[in-house]
């Protein structure tokens, strides 16, 4: 890469070529994965939108190549709340390499009672985190097979004030709907690092990235109807947030850097410049309790255990 190269900012409105490349984005359908996916199939690479609901990843899928003359996009068929159903899914990417794939798609509940996924895991932390980490595993192979794979986790700044409770990950004993949303946030974010950690020991050249999204709200987004909408009275009221926060086409920002930026590396942490909350793409500090490899390594081993998987991975 050319001095002049290295030197240049980041320019969140003309992203490098990504022409032959392939991505996949877990809940490319809403929110943040959305303009994820709209945001990386302007580089010219196929985008593959990961949903369980074939509707809304076909208006999803509409909506991108509405606004993305010539978009590279397609769905499939992904439903990490259903374990099992994760290899056929990955085997049905039918590529011949992943160059990234983007953890984003997740659930947040706010009330109670606890749910639970078809597996029997409580269903954030089991759809959040442990459906991704299957995931990860049986993408390995193709992920190995780019010439510098990621694994670009999607983290939250709830997960900012969370602390794991390695004696009940899934909330049995004490279900606060909002902890345990950002407990299985942080949970995400330590198997990022973690990764990155595995992968370097191993020699591996993929590398795994965490970024977060900040402050993103529904009324500070641009409307992608039928994806999203927002009526002029909600857009109205959401003005005075925006001094702090922003919306989630601004969000997905530091995602698609921690994908396409060449002098991104593995183990770092991406979010918004301004508090963590707003603005455009910078490295992040790792919060020590994010990074904690003793904590790390029991989280692994569970997420092992609880789905049934090699916790060597086979990346190579």
């Amino acid at each position: 890469m050319s001095s002049a190269s290295r030197s240049r900012p980041w320019d969140v409105r003309r992203l490098p070529s990504a022409e032959e490349r392939n991505f996949l984005v877990t809940g490319g359908n809403a929110g943040i994965g959305y303009f994820a996916a709209e945001q990386l199939a302007t580089t010219g690479a196929l985008v593959v939108i990961g949903s369980r609901n074939p509707a809304k990843a076909d208006a999803a899928l509409a909506s991108i190549r509405s606004r993305v003359p010539g978009a590279r996009v397609r769905h499939l068929y992904l439903d990490l709340a259903d374990l099992p159903s994760l290899k056929t899914a990955a085997d049905s990417l039918d590529l011949g390499r992943l160059d990234a794939v983007v953890h984003n798609a997740g659930v947040a509940l706010d009330d109670p009672p606890r749910r639970r996924t078809k597996d029997g895991h409580e269903l954030m932390f089991g759809t959040n985190h442990l459906g991704h980490y299957a995931l990860t595993r049986w993408l390995a192979p193709l992920l190995s097979a780019a010439p510098a794979g990621r694994v670009v986790t999607v983290g939250s700044f709830a997960a900012r004030s969370e602390r794991l409770d390695l004696d009940d990950l899934q909330s049995t004993r004490d279900y606060r709907p909002k902890r345990t949303y950002g407990r299985s946030k942080l949970a995400q974010m330590c198997f990022g690092f973690e990764l990155d950690r595995r992968l370097r020991a191993v020699g591996s050249t993929v590398l795994s990235v965490v970024a977060h999204p900040g402050g993103a709200l529904d009324s500070l987004t641009p409307p992608r109807p039928p994806v999203s909408t927002t009526t002029p009275g909600e857009r109205l009221r959401g003005l005075p947030a925006a001094l702090m926060v922003q919306g989630k086409d601004a969000g997905a920002w530091p995602v698609v850097r921690a994908v396409l930026d060449s002098e991104v590396q593995g183990g770092q942490l991406w979010g918004p410049r301004v508090f963590g909350l707003r603005g455009r793409p910078r490295r992040e500090p790792v919060p020590a309790h994010m990074a904690d490899p003793a904590v790390a390594a029991q989280l692994w081993a569970a997420g092992a255990e609880l789905t049934g998987t090699d916790p060597q991975f086979g990346f190579r």
